[in-house]
């Protein structure tokens, strides 16, 4: 059974022989019962149904990290799942967390999923101890009472995602927009922007008639041909969308979103293993001051996992700046407002409270900020 609850609590276990057993804290929250409800579709199209099995073997557990296969498999396994052109994929290339857990007796196994949402889900099935995943994805996985926590998050980056149209239309700004087309994927970052845009400019919802896309490429397709009058896309798209076409662009998320992108671990492993998602924690942020400092290496980096010209990655990596934050009420406050919005448009079916899986005293968090150990 799935517990809708998530306790920071002397559950957690240190692994290191010279940290103390704690004493039992005040529970955080209490997890109101939901029911069981399909994920919808954030980046990807459809439902996530599991987009990657457990490769461990038998004995694998969220709780405990699987034996590794091989000769030398007397150590144990870290499953973490990234997608591709994700921050994740820097740490993976970089190699300096394989490097710091082989001295530590485990192995990384590196799981590759299309969108959040398919890798929450295999979180929830134990396939996957880490992750990371965009905003949106956390509220629609603990809308399904999926078994995760916020551990922390990227640096935001607001310009990351935006609202444009044809540079020929008549359309100048948002409130123009009444009557029009705009393809969005359906509860994507980009999806979320345009809602408060629409609704600050004094514009209903039905005001406008919202095209669902399956991806970005689906999405640009639309608004090259024309057959939308306007588009919502996130970068690396959204930059590859301004170089292309050379569009208008009505807003991005300055003053919206803070269009962050979080860490998450599975609830158990989380519970037994805080000292591991504070290792990887560390090397994300040296994998991230690297990427801050070799900004042209990233662009190739970028550019060739994802098949995408490096003047789009160029610009989306230029506007952006990497770093690794851990969580906090001003980080707490625009993801509630995020899970209150997809309530009341219907895209989640009940109310959720995030702080309940986002803890900010956690034990990964006791030695304050991320630094490169």
């Amino acid at each position: 059974m799935i517990k809708n609850q998530f306790n920071l609590s002397d559950n957690y276990k240190y692994v290191n022989s010279n940290v103390r057993a704690r004493s039992k804290r005040k529970r955080l929250w209490k997890a109101g019962a939901i029911g069981t409800w399909l994920l919808l579709m954030a980046f990807a199209a459809g439902c996530a149904s599991g987009a990657a099995g457990s490769t461990s073997g038998a004995d694998a557990s969220p709780a405990t990290p699987a034996k590794a296969d091989g000769a030398a498999g007397t150590g144990k396994v870290i499953r973490i799942g990234y997608q591709k052109g994700n921050t994740l994929n820097i740490l993976k290339v970089k190699g300096n967390l394989d490097e710091r857990l082989k001295s530590e007796g485990y192995k990384v196994e590196w799981k590759v999923f299309a969108g959040g949402n398919f890798l929450l889900e295999a979180m929830s099935s134990g396939s996957v101890d880490f992750g990371h995943a965009a905003d949106g994805s956390g509220v629609f996985g603990q809308a399904g009472n999926k078994p995760f926590v916020y551990v922390a998050n990227d640096l935001p980056n607001p310009e990351g995602i935006g609202i444009v149209v044809h540079s020929d239309s008549a359309i100048e700004s948002i409130a123009e927009l009444k009557g029009k087309k705009i393809a969005v994927a359906k509860g994507g970052n980009h999806h979320y922007l345009a809602v408060l845009a629409l609704e600050k400019a004094g514009l209903k919802l039905d005001d406008v008639q919202f095209v669902y896309v399956k991806d970005a490429s689906e999405g640009r397709a639309l608004f090259e041909t024309k057959q939308v009058d306007a588009l919502g896309s996130w970068d690396p798209f959204f930059a590859a969308v301004e170089n292309d076409l050379k569009p208008l662009t009505l807003t991005d998320g300055q003053g919206y979103s803070p269009n962050r992108t979080f860490y998450y671990a599975n609830e158990q492993f989380a519970k037994d293993h805080p000292d591991l998602i504070r290792l990887i924690l560390e090397e994300i942020q040296e994998a991230d001051e690297w990427a801050n400092e070799h900004k042209p290496e990233v662009v190739k980096l970028l550019s060739d996992t994802l098949g995408i010209d490096a003047d789009a990655i160029e610009r989306a990596v230029g506007r952006r700046q990497y770093g690794v934050e851990l969580l906090s009420s001003e980080i707490i406050a625009p993801q509630q407002q995020l899970a209150d919005t997809y309530h009341r448009i219907g895209l989640i079916p009940s109310q959720i409270q995030v702080a309940e899986r986002m803890p900010v005293d956690a034990p990964w968090a006791k030695d304050g900020p991320i630094q490169n150990k």
